[in-house]
């Protein structure tokens, strides 16, 4: 089924352009969402009394998707996520969050536009293209850098000093174990060298003195 567009069907053409597509795509999609009209008799004779205006919109539409892509490609595009104590990401970094900082910038684009495929799992540099018009388009270089959640560095040190303290709790306990343990041994020494002879001793001493 043929069918003209008024506008940008991205990897189809765009606005004027009458393009052969399924009667199911056509009805149930492109002219219910206002992207394209019926290649009728009437409505190509409408197109071709306003060509000449659809020509001028297009000069435009090219010469600032150029613009577009010229402030684009080669940017290096930051983006900060959270990571764990080994560096692995929080979750992974989407389209729409290259396309939040890339706005972030000062550079308005549509986030359906940044062509990211799968997303961005790990910290480094990623190249990434951005869709701008038709065949126009920019590459940026995403740079994922980590950081860790808010009061992780604090949690981290009370950890540290918690541990700290649990060993020098432990060194003294073993201290006072190994204290406690010495004076028990020198306690028994002493009852044993002062206690009274038996009476086997007793009687002994008794007849060496007569």
């Amino acid at each position: 089924m043929e069918v003209i567009l008024l506008k940008e069907l991205r990897g189809r053409g765009g606005e004027g352009d009458v393009i052969d597509v399924s009667r199911g795509f056509a009805n149930n999609y492109l002219l219910r969402q206002g992207y394209a009209v019926k290649a009728t008799l009437g409505n190509l004779k409408q197109l071709e009394q306003r060509r000449k205006n659809i020509e001028k919109r297009e000069e435009v539409r090219i010469t600032n998707a150029n613009e577009l892509a010229e402030k684009l490609n080669g940017l290096t595009v930051n983006v900060i996520v959270q990571v764990g104590e080994e560096g692995q990401l929080f979750g992974s970094v989407t389209a729409p969050m290259v396309a939040d900082a890339i706005v972030d910038m000062g550079i308005e684009i549509d986030k359906r536009r940044v062509e990211l495929g799968k997303p961005i799992k790990m910290v480094g540099e990623f190249p990434v293209d951005v869709s701008i018009y038709r065949d126009i388009k920019a590459t940026v270089n995403v740079v994922v850098a980590g950081e860790k959640p808010a009061g992780a560095e604090e949690q981290a040190e009370e950890a540290a000093a918690d541990a700290a303290g649990e060993a020098v709790a432990d060194a003294i306990e073993a201290e006072v174990e190994q204290a406690a343990e010495a004076l028990e041994n020198d306690a028994t020494a002493s009852q044993g060298a002062t206690a009274e002879p038996s009476a086997e001793a007793q009687e002994e001493a008794l007849e060496a003195a007569e």
